[in-house]
């Protein structure tokens, strides 16, 4: 058995859906469970329906209409037959998003978030599910929520593996029983509560959702299908020059995802290193290239590898007396992150400071720090960049901090980690 994940990019329209139906073909013979993001750029567009709903600065209806149209478009063009059932299927779909956002929004925000926001996934998977079958690519729908068990914890839901393992035997298992070439479609980045309401994993969890599906069902391997021939040493968008690494070894995977390398979601690694389970990242557009491989090789990276991340903001937090900061200081100080869902993304202490980069989230950023100066003082400089460096050596340093003012630098044997002030 196989595991596949397609992102949104490969169904982001009619063609992406039929190219999806084609790589799929060329495994007539395998049982694969094919995980399914949202389509395109539905999940900012829904994110978008959320606040409108939530903060009311938007009409909420007006955007739900976008997004219906979007949807239906990709649809008339797979399915020319006006009576082909996807349509009642969507229109219903369609009609449940219309109750969310007629309903007053509950005082947790993020538990509207993941009531309104799965439903890209659920949408995207009927439709690409419908589109198969059409084709002759016999496959069945399935509700990830059915497998995949998470805590109450929205928008970051925890796995309950114990729980996740026996549904993932009892009710996804058996329909690959006795077939050699069974297709599953189910939804990336969505889980299940006890109290059957819809968590989601953390953003772009999809990759996730694939790695928690392998492990469970013990597949063969997983395949993340993107639009770029494998992993890169650099985004793009950044850099015009970057190579493809053929190999990537577990640990630096898991560092690359950890620090932000875009294709590979930071909680993706660990359950397929735990059963050896290889990771293939490769092309949707050229599906015959190799790709890169990431297993339990240990060859360090060919290549420097550079993660960017912009819309940084550095705080500085110290004891208001200027005493030296200590134990008890931490522990108050990552309770108050964990509390506001803040993630750090490199830290530093001297003995009267500790300084940490984070992700400039204007919904988040402005109550932590409202609540850390309550017993801190509190500095920070925002509009910043956060430069990571995997096998660094001095010259890369250099290139990528000509024309910018160091504020912040964390060395490790492979690692440097840089936060940097753009002129």
């Amino acid at each position: 058995m196989k595991v596949f994940k397609f992102g949104g990019a490969s169904v982001k329209d009619a063609d992406g859906v039929k190219n999806v139906a084609s790589i799929l073909k060329r495994y007539p013979d395998e049982n694969i469970i094919v995980v399914v993001s949202a389509m395109g750029k539905i999940t900012n567009a829904l994110e978008r329906l959320v606040n409108a709903v939530y903060y009311k600065k938007e009409k909420p209806f007006a955007i739900l209409e976008d997004i219906k149209s979007y949807h239906f478009d990709i649809i008339n063009q797979l399915f020319p037959n006006k009576s082909h059932s996807i349509y009642n299927e969507i229109n219903n779909t369609f009609v449940e998003l219309d109750w969310a956002i007629e309903e007053e929004p509950t005082l947790d925000y993020n538990f509207e978030y993941d009531k309104i926001v799965c439903m890209g996934e659920i949408i995207s998977t009927k439709i690409v599910n419908a589109y198969l079958n059409e084709v002759g690519v016999s496959s069945k729908w399935c509700d990830v929520r059915d497998f995949i068990q998470t805590d109450n914890t929205y928008r970051e839901g925890k796995v309950d593996w114990e729980l996740t393992q026996t549904l993932v035997n009892k009710n996804l298992l058996p329909y690959f029983n006795g077939s050699a070439n069974s297709i599953i479609v189910t939804q990336g980045f969505i889980g299940g509560t006890s109290e059957n309401y819809t968590t989601t994993l953390g953003r772009e969890g999809s990759d996730y959702t694939a790695a928690i599906l392998a492990f469970t069902a013990n597949a063969e391997n997983v395949t993340i299908w993107k639009d770029v021939p494998g992993v890169l040493n650099a985004d793009p968008k950044y850099f015009k020059e970057t190579q493809k690494l053929e190999q990537i070894s577990y640990q630096d995977a898991i560092e690359l995802a950890y620090y932000g390398v875009s294709v590979i979601h930071p909680k993706t690694i660990k359950p397929l290193q735990n059963k050896k389970i290889p990771l293939y990242v490769k092309s949707f557009i050229n599906p015959d290239d190799s790709g890169t491989v990431i297993n339990e090789n240990q060859s360090p990276l060919a290549v420097p590898s550079y993660i960017f991340k912009v819309n940084q903001v550095l705080i500085s937090i110290s004891p208001k007396d200027f005493s030296f900061i200590v134990e008890e200081n931490f522990s108050d100080i990552f309770n108050l992150f964990a509390e506001k869902q803040v993630k750090i993304n490199v830290m530093q202490n001297s003995a009267i400071s500790f300084s940490v980069s984070v992700d400039n989230d204007e919904r988040k950023l402005p109550e932590l720090i409202k609540t850390l100066q309550k017993n801190y003082r509190v500095l920070y400089n925002d509009n910043l960049e956060l430069i990571t460096i995997r096998y660094y050596n001095q010259s890369t340093i250099g290139k990528l901090t000509i024309g910018k003012k160091i504020l912040l630098e964390v060395r490790s044997r492979y690692t440097v980690q840089l936060v940097v002030k753009p002129d």
